[in-house]
């Protein structure tokens, strides 16, 4: 397959088509017992979402001219751990929410137990997909994906910053912890995106630096930029309940620094981001189309 188009509208719209594909290939609904549960992993996983770290992965492999089909399956994983927080995350017993994507949330819609049990497939399911000869020839590079996307997931990334989010309701945090939170919560996985792109490319790891300051810098941009957006954005286009956080008392970037600034650090940290990838030409202009895009967008 060749590489994304150089529009971003046209390549968020190719990235979107492209994994609603895949995930309807990967979550054909079994005539058994376990057709709730695979209904359920569609409807979370099956359109609406930003599809924004499988597009980063696919991004970045652009720049080192690999298979789009390759890099499209590794995003497909990727993707699949970020649905399966967002079931769990919006369970009664984590954040409670009704509406997702513009939809009833998992366990809504198939009831808790269910949620829970589809949201632990998806988990799987991305490893699976990562260790699959089919996805890469190379064991060495299936290996390093699966370890780097572990580590993004768990207590050192994704889940440990989840569980200083709840932690984030009793305990009053400073702005340092609010953004190491971040940093586990919603950047660990942004940056095991770009990573996965430079590791499908066969870059060393002593010539990711401009990419992993790229992808920091990204994932803290997007977190300000969602603060923003629950204090100010409207639910319908969102497609969930804002403001939660507020209800909640927790301390976030904009609660610890006031709109203005926290507008200003974000733009700061969109152009901070840019800069990383000053070693590349145009062939990263769909990389920095994604940094910019990250303040302008409306949900």
């Amino acid at each position: 397959m060749s590489a994304l188009p150089a529009s971003l509208p046209d390549a968020i719209a190719v990235v979107a088509a492209d994994i609603d594909r895949r995930f309807d290939q990967l979550l054909a609904v079994p005539d058994d017992p376990r057709a709730d549960l695979y209904r359920c992993m569609r409807h979370a996983a099956i359109g609406g979402g930003k599809r924004l770290r499988p597009l980063l992965t696919m991004a970045t492999a652009d720049l080192f001219g690999v298979d789009r089909d390759c890099a499209a399956l590794v995003g497909t994983a990727i993707e699949a751990i970020h649905v399966y927080s967002l079931i769990h995350d919006d369970l009664p017993a984590m954040d409670d929410d009704d509406l997702r994507r513009g939809k009833p949330t998992a366990h809504k819609a198939f009831g808790e137990a269910t949620a829970i049990l589809a949201g632990d497939c998806l988990h799987a399911l991305a490893f699976e997909v990562l260790a699959d000869p089919a996805t890469h020839a190379d064991p060495f590079v299936r290996a390093e994906l699966v370890l780097d996307l572990a580590r993004a997931a768990g207590p050192s990334g994704m889940a440990g910053g989840q569980m200083m989010d709840l932690a984030a309701e009793q305990t009053r945090f400073d702005l340092n912890t609010v953004t190491r939170l971040q940093q586990m919560k919603t950047g660990a996985l942004i940056c095991a995106a770009v990573e996965a792109g430079a590791i499908l490319g066969r870059l060393p790891a002593e010539g990711r630096t401009g990419l992993r300051g790229y992808a920091h810098d990204l994932g803290l941009a997007f977190q300000i930029a969602d603060d923003l957006l629950d204090a100010e954005g409207d639910e319908a286009l969102a497609g969930k309940k804002l403001r939660k956080d507020e209800e909640a008392g927790k301390e976030t970037f904009l609660t610890l620094m006031g709109v203005d600034r926290a507008r200003a650090q974000c733009a700061m940290l969109v152009d901070q981001a840019v800069s990383h990838l000053h070693a590349y030409g145009a062939e990263a202009d769909l990389l920095r189309a994604v940094a910019r895009y990250v303040v302008e967008r409306d949900r």
